[in-house]
């Protein structure tokens, strides 16, 4: 009976601690969210200027890892590479990919 009321206790010590955890986390969950989808601007920016090709006029957003891409490519090809190169980048759930295909001239 001795070895059953220590189980007892951290049992009820466990199940109180679960129930704090998801509310207290809430408003940190959308900071962190917030950052991460800083971050992920941030590489998929950094990743499409190592292609100067496409551009640094790609305007890159992100929600929750979902990226748009928004700007002016000069080929379909371009279109597809950025598109690529983007769903590479850490934390990049999918991309909605807005490029508009214009004539270079």
């Amino acid at each position: 009976m001795q070895v059953i009321k220590p189980i007892m206790l951290l049992l009820c010590a466990l199940a109180c601690a679960g129930c704090a955890g998801p509310e207290s986390a809430g408003a940190g969950s959308s900071a962190s969210a917030a950052v991460n989808d800083k971050a992920i601007v941030a590489n998929v920016k950094a990743a499409l200027a190592t292609y100067p090709e496409i551009g640094p006029n790609i305007d890159v957003e992100s929600s929750k890892g979902f990226v748009s891409l928004r700007g002016e490519v000069k080929s379909i090809a371009l279109r597809r590479k950025a598109n690529a190169i983007a769903r590479r980048v850490d934390g990049v759930m999918s991309v909605d990919n807005y490029l508009v295909v214009v004539d270079g001239d």
